[in-house]
């Protein structure tokens, strides 16, 4: 039935979700329907693609650290996957990422999108 809810468990170091607690090592359970579970598997997506990005621009020294777009990608991204965990977590998923503190109380908040930096 579609819009059903069932219960996964979620590694995102991993960025893998899987329907049987014993299939895989995971850091969260959270009950979702399939539709969540193609949008928290696109945002892995997403995160590692920026990941990616991040790791071939970390080799390039002459580069300053705080005009890397790659690097904040990956965090917005990342935001974004914990945002998602939190509204579809148990009671104590949400309480685990409560007290990682990486939303800093902004759940509702939609990601927005960097300004371009006129510097660059």
């Amino acid at each position: 039935m579609a819009g059903e809810k069932s219960t996964y468990y979620v590694s995102v170091q991993a960025g893998s979700v899987a329907a049987n607690e014993g299939d895989a090592a995971f850091e969260f359970e959270i009950e979702a329907t399939e539709e969540e579970i193609g949008e928290l598997q696109r945002l892995f997506g997403d995160l590692d693609k920026a990941d990616n990005r991040a790791f071939f621009r970390a080799h390039v020294p002459f580069l300053e650290y705080w005009h890397d777009e790659p690097n904040d990608a990956t965090g917005r991204h990342l935001t974004e996957v914990y945002r998602l965990l939190h509204r579809l977590g148990t009671p104590e998923t949400k309480r685990h990422i409560d007290s990682m503190g990486v939303l800093d109380g902004n759940l509702e908040r939609e990601p927005q999108d960097k300004p371009a930096d006129p510097a660059r």
